[in-house]
């Protein structure tokens, strides 16, 4: 019991330092408080996570901000079409004594240290970074030099503007399935924060508005440890894991239930996905999520929370519905959650 009353202890220690990293964030980023929840929700969940939206809506600002308050070593790096796999690895030039010299690039210049990697606009690398990227989300590391380089502590944040595609290359589904969460970022759908945005010089430079995020709010060396007991000390009910299968077994087949989409074959939508991973992933968001709620057992709300940002990009669905795809998954999954019944 002492122990079961010891990990309580940490975990509520852990989750006022959580809400204290929202705050934080919050401070330089207004109106996204939902998206800020999610980081929150992926960064304990050690996943990584892909920010889209239309350009100067703040994705950048919101990462640095993120990465700012979680601390430690941080890197970052801007996907170009020329980019290559290497340029990630090491950066050749000739030093001041014109001789040719060799430095660790991005990926291996903090070491084990490397706590957030940000990839700026990651669609327009090639697919071959794409694939070294896959390999560093899934496994924590790389090879290089003929040696191993572990990065126990990374998290991956990507962002990728959302109207703009020349240029650009379409994110493998290997790769994306990699990211825990692809979340939409939009325009602030408050007036005042809008008008803050506009009129308030104190959001016009960037570089100085981030100095206000405290940093270091999280130990980026303890986030594995405690999203572990997050994982083992929230629980679910019998009843809850027989939900949570029938929205599987829904989203895979939704013509049993019956459900119609305006202009939408339903027995030919989906073509795959929804894995077991991907379940798995929605389980460990949502157990975090009811954490951060304040609860010890997870209940449908948590699911609902997270199940788009979760599932939507696992959801494969037949090319000629791709064009509509933002609006038929979404549909999709409106209607699975209002045809399975909650517990």
């Amino acid at each position: 019991m002492r122990i079961v009353r010891d990990t309580d202890s940490v975990l509520a220690d852990w989750r006022g330092h959580a809400l204290r990293f929202e705050r934080e964030v919050g401070k330089v980023v207004l109106g996204q408080a939902r998206v800020i929840r999610l980081i929150t929700i992926a960064t304990f969940a050690r996943g990584h996570v892909l920010l889209e939206g239309d350009v100067g809506v703040g994705k950048t600002t919101l990462l640095r901000a993120v990465a700012r308050a979680i601390g430690g070593a941080f890197e970052r790096i801007e996907g170009t079409i020329d980019l290559m796999p290497a340029d990630l690895i090491y950066h050749a030039h000739l030093g001041e004594d014109g001789r040719p010299r060799i430095d660790p690039g991005p990926l291996l210049r903090q070491g084990e240290d490397l706590s957030v990697f940000f990839f700026n606009e990651i669609n327009r690398a090639r697919p071959q970074v794409h694939s070294l990227m896959l390999r560093l989300m899934a496994e924590r590391s790389v090879s290089a030099f003929n040696r191993e380089y572990r990065f126990p502590h990374v998290q991956v944040f990507a962002d990728r503007n959302k109207v703009e595609r020349e240029e650009t290359f379409e994110l493998p589904a290997a790769a994306r399935d990699r990211f825990l969460m692809e979340v939409q970022v939009g325009m602030p759908a408050e007036a005042e924060a809008r008008r803050q945005l506009i009129f308030d010089p104190r959001f016009h430079n960037v570089d100085t508005l981030l100095t206000e995020v405290e940093t270091g709010v999280l130990d980026p060396e303890a986030l594995e440890t405690v999203a572990r007991a997050i994982q083992s000390g929230i629980r679910s009910s019998p009843a809850l894991e027989a939900y949570v299968l029938a929205l599987w077994d829904a989203v895979r087949r939704p013509e049993t239930l019956g459900l119609e989409i305006d202009g939408v074959d339903i027995r030919r939508l989906v073509q795959g996905g929804a894995s077991p991973r991907g379940m798995s992933y929605l389980l460990r968001a949502a157990r975090v999520r009811a954490w951060l709620e304040g609860r010890d057992m997870v209940v449908p709300e948590d699911l609902r929370a997270v199940f788009p940002e979760v599932m939507a990009h696992r959801i494969f669905i037949d090319p000629v519905y791709e064009l509509r795809r933002e609006r038929v998954v979404g549909d999709l999954i409106a209607g699975v959650f209002a045809r399975v019944p909650a517990p």
